[in-house]
């Protein structure tokens, strides 16, 4: 019988009690731990032998790093560790990153126990486990230039005080949105902005 032990790296301590309950219902499943001790990960992952990381993006005040980075981190460490991202943040850019980082899959927290329990069983196998979807697909990537651009128009600033902020000409920011448009297949930095939040690449501003 495969056995499999797990650790779930998340914030939420009411969602890992559920989680943790929910998993109890499959014997295939042999321990399932939980941390909120980010600075320790990899040495939990030796000690407890675990199998597959379940990581979470938003990790509150546990670190300031969210939790690709944490991943990316730890498949440095432990290359062949399967990690699948599970969030609530279901975002484009950040199941392409996830892709470049070698994590094994992207699942959303609305998942059901079923499916959730099957994506483990096909990653333990050798397997990932990403949905894609049409809208999804990602052409080519923003710059860290393009990204900071798009934050600052969707906080109403204009291109004058764009182009200021960034010190660089206003010509050189037109080229820039020239660019920004092309690569998200808009026409305008209002369809620009709305399609970078859709996509993840900016955060709203509440």
């Amino acid at each position: 019988m495969i056995l499999i032990n797990i650790l779930l790296v998340d914030d939420h301590i009411l969602f890992a009690k559920s989680l943790a309950i929910v998993f109890e219902e499959y014997e295939e499943i042999e321990n399932f731990h939980t941390t909120q001790n980010v600075e320790s990960l990899t040495e939990i992952i030796l000690q407890q032998k675990i199998d597959i990381v379940l990581m979470d993006i938003n990790l509150g005040k546990l670190s300031d790093e969210d939790g690709l980075s944490i991943a990316g981190n730890i498949k440095k460490d432990l290359p062949n560790l399967n990690i699948i991202i599970l969030t609530g943040y279901d975002l484009p850019v950040y199941k392409h990153e996830a892709k470049k980082l070698g994590i094994s899959g992207f699942l959303n927290k609305n998942i059901s126990p079923d499916k959730l329990f099957d994506s483990l069983l096909r990653v333990y196998q050798g397997y990932t486990c990403f949905s894609l979807e049409n809208n999804e697909l990602i052409i080519e990537e923003l710059t860290n230039t393009e990204k900071n651009i798009l934050f600052l128009i969707s906080c109403g600033k204009k291109r004058k005080e764009v182009a200021k902020d960034l010190y660089i000409s206003e010509r050189t920011l037109s080229n820039h949105l020239q660019h920004i448009y092309e690569k998200l297949n808009v026409t305008s930095s209002v369809e620009a902005v709305t399609k970078a939040l859709q996509m993840g690449y900016i955060t709203p501003m509440f």
